[in-house]
């Protein structure tokens, strides 16, 4: 089949969504099947308002430029379609002589894909869409991992090791919220932050594991009796017994999908109040981390970006390849000692709407900090990070 193609980007932007961007471009350049490369202004709401660019028009350069862009270079958007945006859609994609869709993006955009997949069955109009994954939570069913999380993984580790560096120069406790509203995949990878035993973070919380003030009162008076200090790594999303949002009792911002906001900085600020009151410690402080993780520059992990240039070409190649007439690119790791990634089709309700949790087998059993299996797990999408030092005579001393 023969015709133009349109991508678009949605959800949350990331250090390497780009790089699945330009994979795909690359590769639609490559194919005699397409024609045109549209790219839609701010996802969904740029193809009701037909707002594209002219993507085979960039010279190579420039898109190469582009890929190692953190971001989204042709905007985002947080929307599902309506039944009469689909129907405005659709004579969009007709007048245009669409017939490749693409959208990168986590399990939103994925559900939009489908959604949009749906309508075009219905309607009789022979269209390809294809989700191309992305998100820094990496809870997309069906993936070992997905990218933009490694390289948001890599960010956290190296600001928590500078955030341990600073606490071992002055002491008391350390709060550092991280992103994760229900998976602790981001909060977990503070663990890597750790060279010697006496590093932090020397505690870490995510939402898979009910969070109590007791217990956590109680690690913490344990942690500044074993070293004298302590770095707490926690996500925004750490719930109560009841399932509850911890954050939710401090905060009453209500973010475009009605959730409130959790990411305003009132968890890590009430967190240290009730540290300061209940242990007596005079230095405690808080940093919500928030939407700095998703697009910092030159820290990107280069597997990510691999991986990321890897999903958007996959896609392409199978909406061209006629074997799919949708579906969402998929991540396997492959058994063995060496690191290797499987790429394949899914089905896009495989991954639309639901979202996965970090496995118990990465917790540990006082629901605290991770496991040597989450270790394994997330080093190689992370890669080497930066070696620090000190003097042999303070190793051991608080």
């Amino acid at each position: 089949m023969t015709g133009n193609m349109l991508v678009a980007q949605g959800g949350g932007p990331s250090m390497v969504i780009n790089q699945s961007l330009v994979g795909a471009v690359l590769a639609a350049k490559a194919s005699t099947k397409i024609i045109e490369i549209f790219g839609a202004l701010h996802g969904i709401q740029g193809i009701l308002d037909e707002a594209f660019i002219d993507l085979r028009a960039e010279p190579e350069e420039v898109l190469l430029r582009v890929a190692q862009t953190p971001s989204s270079a042709l905007g985002s958007v947080r929307r599902k379609p309506t039944p009469d945006d689909c129907r405005a859609i659709f004579s969009i994609l007709a007048k245009r002589n669409i017939r490749y869709f693409f959208y990168i993006g986590g399990n939103d955009s994925a559900e939009t894909t489908n959604i949009i997949a749906d309508e075009a069955e219905r309607k009789g109009y022979d269209l390809r869409c294809f989700h191309i994954p992305k998100t820094i939570d990496n809870d997309l069913l069906c993936n070992d991992h997905t990218p933009g999380y490694g390289s948001a993984a890599r960010f956290v580790a190296c600001a928590i090791r500078g955030d341990d560096l600073d606490n071992r120069a002055l002491g008391g406790v350390k709060i550092d919220v991280i992103m994760g509203r229900n998976a602790g995949f981001l909060t977990a990878a503070s663990a890597l932050a750790r060279q010697d035993p006496d590093d932090g973070p020397h505690l870490i919380y995510v939402p898979e594991r009910p969070f109590s003030v007791e217990r956590f009162i109680a690690d913490v008076a344990e942690c500044m009796n074993k070293f004298k200090r302590c770095v707490v790594a926690v996500s925004e999303g750490i719930r109560g017994e009841d399932g509850r949002a911890i954050a939710e009792s401090f905060s009453h911002e209500i973010d475009a999908h009605g959730n409130v906001q959790l990411t305003s900085g009132a968890l890590g600020e009430n967190l240290a109040a009730i540290v300061r009151e209940r242990l007596h410690i005079k230095r405690v402080r808080a940093d919500t981390f928030g939407f700095i993780q998703r697009c910092f520059v030159g820290i990107t992990s280069e597997v990510d970006s691999n991986e990321a240039r890897l999903v958007g070409s996959v896609a392409v190649q199978a909406a061209v390849g006629g074997k799919y007439k949708s579906g969402t690119v998929t991540m396997t790791r492959l058994p063995g000692a060496s690191y290797q990634i499987d790429y394949s089709i899914a089905p896009l309700s495989a991954v639309a709407k639901h979202t996965r949790e970090l496995p118990s087998c990465y917790i540990n059993s006082e629901g605290n900090h991770v496991t040597g299996l989450f270790l394994d797990y997330v080093r190689p999408i992370v890669g080497t990070l930066p070696i620090t030092a000190r003097f042999n005579q303070l190793r051991g001393r608080s």
